[in-house]
């Protein structure tokens, strides 16, 4: 008998994923969130702590079902079919993930009123509804409404005669059902709705002696609600937040300087009344309202999420950014300068950048001598110009200021502003015209294409020659994001370097096809066939009995042409150790598929955001750095760029990194085949290694003497003849337990 033909269709929905030799997108995005509210119940952490990554995974939360879930239903409202990596059709398919997701927020809920709540009252504070407060503490949260909250609210009625408002996403909104005095007819109900202001404070905090009470907004606003309805009677009042489609495809323009700029702010509007995808609703929810909201927005039981605690985990920020707490906030520990130098900053940064390649390793390395390259550029009167790519920058911005200055000076700058990063969009086209007003030359992205590289060139005559100096990261040009993300950066003045980031920007803002870089792989044209085909070098050496291997280090890895590769060298007998952040539709360790393939995770105090690319090459390694992950939007959607490390202790340092988050037994999550996580314990009779420490006090000596795979040649260290590698290549795993069940 066919066992298939016993199964449910869920049952048959989880074979068929099982089955697959691809893992979903989508599903292997809630296994990274599923580590990241791991750290929210890690009780090793402080409170605050904790209390932040449940924020985190809230906000990842409402950007998975907003884009993610929006392009979900962008197949499933046009009727277009749609295959999963796992193997499943779209409709399968979302009520795999629906309940995926359910069972994600009932996990969330349980670790905010099970977990964290009860540790509240000994860290000085207490969340309260207005019911629990004292007679007094009543009367002035009472006319903190009258005075403040009142004036801004604003009941929309709906019925025959007025339209469904549009309710904004993301936003706390009471349901209110009315009647008149004393009738309990159904033809005297009437709906309206309350939307709370974005600009209203999440809660009203109270400051008792000994701790500070933090009173919901919602629960003052349900006590005093019925001051916004006169002579009728209050039946329910009910809480909900709605998420809307925000995914949307960018038609490509002609005229980029305005008609691009123009859409770009269109779309951003559009995002306002997007298609509902998500509803979270509190306990006791009238159920008539439930079933007209449903039927209005055109979605069932599996759209709706039921909250136990707050409904907006991401309200906890408000909470953990109160100044009284800000001894509790576990402090960060100050950076370090980069190896190669001996202090952070640098008092002439084009001497130092002319005496060697310096490597950067944020946060662990100041993002310092990045801004101060910028802002003695735009002073220097031997500069002659400016180009850098952006993608995202810090609030009050000091690379903005730098080139706002530079421009004033009468340099010559040039900023490719990419305007359709994902919810920088507004921020960036007002810094963009900023700019554009100092007279700086502006390009608006490349049609269709996010500029997503992130790319540094400074022309400077200094006499005898005119030199030019670079930076390539893997990181955006922003200092605030630089403290919290581990990201790497190069300082340059490497001719080969410099020549290639020159025809780059030519090829960008021109009408430019390049000669071979030397040391650069760009997207969309070349970097996936570039990368297939190291990944096949290395399969070819296995297969001649040479040494090989391959480590990758990125946020993401989805590209099927590329995992298909990094199947076959696996077949073949390269060893392959992934170092994936978040989703992985790769799946390691399948008999005869991938047995030679480990997938690991970091997930802990910093951001992973580096990416680094290892291949053996028989002992020489060739190891790449760069802003791009395998994706298929990276390969050929976004303009991209990986920069080949050509220094050997440059090399080193890289080789370190990878190192070193291969043995960390703190932060890592090891992949299985069935697409789960473990989470790595310390190994009995050994030290942890928490590499989001461990980083700060690296020494050049342990550098210069990692290797990463056997047969590995180490380089000379500058002042000695020879050295021998004193640490040991991979060869292990921390013993780890399953998590995320």
């Amino acid at each position: 008998m066919d066992e298939s033909k016993t199964l449910s269709p869920s049952e048959k929905a989880i074979s068929l994923v099982q089955q697959s030799d691809l893992i979903s997108r989508d599903l292997s995005w809630l296994k990274f969130n599923d580590r990241v509210l791991d750290q929210a119940q890690n009780e090793e952490r402080n409170l605050f702590d904790r209390l932040k990554f449940l924020a985190i995974t809230s906000s990842n939360l409402d950007e998975f079902f907003s884009i993610r879930v929006g392009s979900l239903y962008n197949y499933l409202d046009f009727g277009k079919e749609r295959m999963d990596y796992s193997g499943l059709r779209e409709v399968p398919f979302r009520k795999l993930l629906f309940n995926e997701s359910q069972d994600f927020v009932r996990r969330q809920n349980e670790c905010y009123t099970k977990e964290l709540m009860p540790l509240f009252a000994k860290h000085g504070f207490k969340v309260m509804n207005l019911a629990d407060l004292t007679d007094e503490e009543q009367r002035n949260s009472e006319e903190y409404f009258d005075r403040t909250v009142y004036p801004m609210l604003t009941p929309m009625l709906f019925d025959y005669t007025h339209t469904f408002p549009v309710l904004l996403a993301k936003v706390l909104v009471f349901g209110v059902i009315t009647q008149v005095k004393g009738s309990s007819s159904e033809e005297d109900r009437k709906l309206s709705f309350v939307q709370l202001p974005m600009n209203l404070p999440r809660f009203y905090a109270i400051e008792r002696v000994d701790q500070i009470v933090f009173v919901p907004i919602e629960s003052i606003v349900r006590s005093y609600i019925h001051k916004l309805y006169r002579n009728v009677e209050i039946v329910s009042t009910n809480l909900f937040r709605i998420i809307r489609n925000g995914d949307f495809s960018m038609e490509e323009s002609d005229d980029v300087e305005s008609d691009f700029i123009d859409e770009i702010k269109q779309k951003i509007k559009s995002r306002r009344l997007g298609r509902v995808v998500q509803a979270s609703i509190e306990p006791g929810f009238d159920p008539d309202l439930l079933s007209l909201i449903k039927k209005r927005w055109e979605v069932d039981d599996s759209n709706i999420f039921a909250y136990e605690g707050l409904i907006d985990y991401t309200s906890l920020w408000s909470i953990i950014k109160h100044p009284e707490f800000k001894d509790q906030i576990p402090p960060t520990r100050p950076s370090v300068a980069p190896l190669v130098l001996e202090r952070e900053r640098i008092p002439d940064v084009f001497e130092a950048m002319r005496e060697r390649d310096i490597f950067l390793h944020h946060p662990y390395n100041n993002f310092e001598p990045v801004l101060q390259l910028l802002e003695q550029a735009a002073e220097d009167p031997k500069v002659l110009s400016i180009k850098l790519t952006i993608y995202r920058l810090a609030k009050n911005s000091r690379v903005t200021e730098a080139l706002l200055h530079a421009a004033e000076n009468g340099k010559s700058v040039a900023v490719l502003f990419e305007v359709k990063a994902r919810f920088d969009e507004e921020n960036n086209i007002k810094e963009a015209q900023r700019l554009q007003k100092a007279g700086c030359f502006v390009i608006y992205g490349i049609g269709l294409l996010k500029t997503h590289t992130k790319l540094l060139l400074i022309v400077r005559n200094e006499g005898t020659q005119v030199r030019r100096y670079a930076h390539l990261s893997s990181g955006n040009y922003n200092e605030d994001t630089s403290r919290l993300y581990t990201d790497t950066g190069l300082l340059t003045t490497n001719e080969e370097y410099t020549h290639d980031i020159s025809e780059f920007f030519n090829v960008i803002t021109g009408h430019s096809n390049p000669s071979e870089y030397q040391n650069l792989i760009t997207a969309p044209r070349y970097m996936r066939d570039k990368l297939l085909a190291l990944i096949e070098q290395e399969t070819e050496n296995a297969l001649a009995g040479l040494p090989s291997g391959i480590c990758i280090k990125i946020n993401s890895l989805e590209d099927r042409a590329t995992i298909h590769q990094l199947y076959k060298a696996s077949q073949a007998g390269v060893p392959v150790k992934l170092i994936v952040r978040g989703m992985c539709c790769l799946r390691p360790g399948r008999e005869g598929l991938s047995e030679n393939i480990s997938v690991r995770s970091l997930v802990g105090d910093f951001l992973e955001h580096s990416r680094l690319f290892y291949f053996h090459q028989n002992g020489e390694p060739l190891i790449y750095g760069g802003s791009a992950d395998a994706m298929v939007r990276s390969f050929d959607r976004r303009i991209e760029s990986l920069f080949k490390l050509v220094d050997p202790r440059v090399k080193q340092e890289a080789i370190h990194i990878l190192y070193f988050s291969l043995q960390d037994n703190v932060n890592s999550y090891d992949m299985l085949e069935d697409g789960t996580y473990r989470k790595c314990e310390v190994p009995e009779g050994e030290q942890p290694l928490n590499v989001h420490k461990a980083f700060y006090d690296v020494t050049l000596e342990e550098v210069m003497a990692t290797k990463l795979f056997e047969n590995e040649v180490v380089p000379a260290a500058e002042d000695e003849e020879d050295e021998q590698a004193s640490e040991s290549p991979i060869d292990g795993e921390a013993d780890c337990k399953i998590i995320g069940e």
